[in-house]
């Protein structure tokens, strides 16, 4: 599949499985706090819908509506006056609205310019991104609800696209490796795959690296979750979800710091 088929299927497969996840729930968990601090999982399931109604019938423009994410805040506020019934009944709405364009999307309009959540780019870019942000918060509710899902496949290693576009930003940025340093990451089950950051004066990410100064490992969800500044790295390094090899004091500050968004 192309870039266009391949991100409008992970954001439908998205889509099913956060429904799936919402069906299943009963009144204590629709309560549950979610690793997003201001929300449960009733008003995050109604910031998804609210972001998705943004989109609904959008058109690609340069210029972001300028009650966007303001009519999106509101939706998720609302969400809290509503049955868990009804909060789950608007996302499965506005989603099979969405799928319905979504099939309408050619490649014209992927590749048209676009405002985004990470700035001007194309549609395409802003779905791809939707992809993402449907990913973390379904983690976001199935971490503290006790219910792993969704962690492998094709929409789970897009997740991880948005992550590996920023690790050269990460690394040397957030993590604060040497010029001169060499870093790779192995992040593994079936979304997972092995990434590499030379930096030589300015980071940037590489095919591979010859003898890397450290190498981090961790699991698809611990990696992306950290990256989101959702999980505590100290816990994921007590239970051997990340772990580091070669320069260690190098790979302690990655494994620390490897949180670039929220």
């Amino acid at each position: 599949m192309g870039e266009r088929a391949t991100t409008i299927t992970n954001l439908i497969a998205c889509y099913d499985s956060i429904l799936d996840l919402g069906a299943g729930l009963d009144d204590a968990g629709w309560a549950t706090q979610t690793l997003c601090p201001d929300w449960n999982v009733q008003q995050l399931f109604g910031h998804l819908a609210g972001v998705e109604h943004g989109m609904d019938g959008l058109q690609p423009t340069e210029e972001m509506p300028s009650d966007f994410f303001a009519s999106v805040m509101t939706h998720t506020q609302e969400a809290e006056a509503k049955s868990p019934a009804e909060v789950l009944a608007d996302l499965g709405s506005v989603t099979n609205r969405r799928r319905q364009q979504l099939a309408a999307v050619d490649d014209a309009m992927f590749d048209a310019p676009c405002f985004t959540p990470v700035g001007p780019q194309t549609y395409g870019r802003f779905l791809a991104v939707r992809v993402f942000d449907f990913w973390v918060h379904e983690q976001d509710c199935r971490i503290p609800l006790g219910r792993p899902g969704h962690l492998e496949g094709p929409a789970a290693a897009q997740a991880l696209d948005e992550v590996h576009r920023s690790l050269g930003y990460i690394i040397a940025k957030k993590a604060g490796a040497p010029d001169g340093s060499r870093v790779t990451l192995e992040v593994t089950g079936d979304a997972g795959r092995t990434m590499h950051v030379a930096i030589d004066g300015r980071a940037a990410v590489v095919d591979s690296v010859d003898d890397p100064t450290t190498i981090v490992t961790a699991d698809h969800q611990a990696f992306v979750m950290l990256a989101c500044g959702r999980v505590d790295p100290q816990n994921m390094i007590d239970a051997g979800r990340i772990s580091w090899a070669g320069d260690a004091t190098l790979g302690e500050q990655v494994a620390r710091n490897l949180a670039f968004t929220m």
